[in-house]
């Protein structure tokens, strides 16, 4: 259950007609940036600022001072971006997300009501309809041998063309304080991870990841 229509609710991001075309959602990532330059032209003045060159702000989102915002990136309607926060463009953020101190966002796509609230990196991913990513919990994109990166599926690997993937992150996953999403990593909806996880490959959903080869569907418990 890795492709995008089993991942996501597609109604809950402005997204939509991107992941729509992407069998596999980190087949959207190299589209971001242009996609969000073609929307960003569409919005509305009377509800979005355009404060920079490629950036869109919605008027109710509350943008705290001291963070770095660049484009292309569009931030939708009562979305709080927090002191510290440093968005370096294709970032699309949902509505009602939190973008937290010391968060860095880059590539990414943020589903509505995404929370990513203290000392995130979110990187090359994409995060589902609520996704919560807990204190320190990161996105690592690359892999250390710079080789394209893989999803490892059970048994079954299936090359992405990138070098840079982070995560993709189903509705409603939860991810432990501290915890390391590993390059390609997929987690399907509903599922938890424990705090202090290193995660590698595919999670399914509604299981609880407490550690490699203990993943344990929440039906059981």
């Amino acid at each position: 259950m890795i492709r995008t229509a089993e991942l996501f609710d597609l109604t809950h991001t402005a997204a939509r007609p991107l992941l729509e075309k992407a069998e596999y959602p980190w087949q959207a990532l190299a589209g971001i940036g242009d996609f969000i330059l073609a929307l960003g032209e569409t919005l509305s003045p009377s509800e979005y600022d355009h404060p920079a060159q490629d950036v869109w702000i919605a008027r109710s989102a509350k943008i705290y001072p001291n963070n770095y915002i660049a484009g292309p990136c569009i931030i939708g309607p009562g979305t709080e971006v927090r002191p510290g926060a440093f968005i370096r463009g294709n970032a699309l953020v949902g509505e009602g997300c939190v973008v937290g101190n010391s968060t860095e966002l880059k590539n990414v796509i943020l589903f509505d009501g995404v929370q990513v609230p203290h000392y995130n990196y979110v990187g090359d991913s994409i995060l589902g309809w609520k996704a919560h990513m807990g204190a320190g919990s990161i996105t690592s994109n690359v892999k250390s041998d710079r080789t394209p990166v893989v999803v490892h599926n059970g048994r079954e690997d299936i090359p992405t063309g990138r070098k840079k993937v982070g995560a993709i992150l189903g509705d409603r996953v939860e991810v432990g304080c501290n915890s390391v999403l590993n390059p390609g990593t997929v987690i399907g909806r509903d599922s938890s991870v424990y705090p202090l996880s290193s995660v590698r490959g595919v999670v399914p959903a509604d299981s609880i990841y407490k550690a490699p080869n203990n993943v344990v569907p929440k039906a059981l418990l």
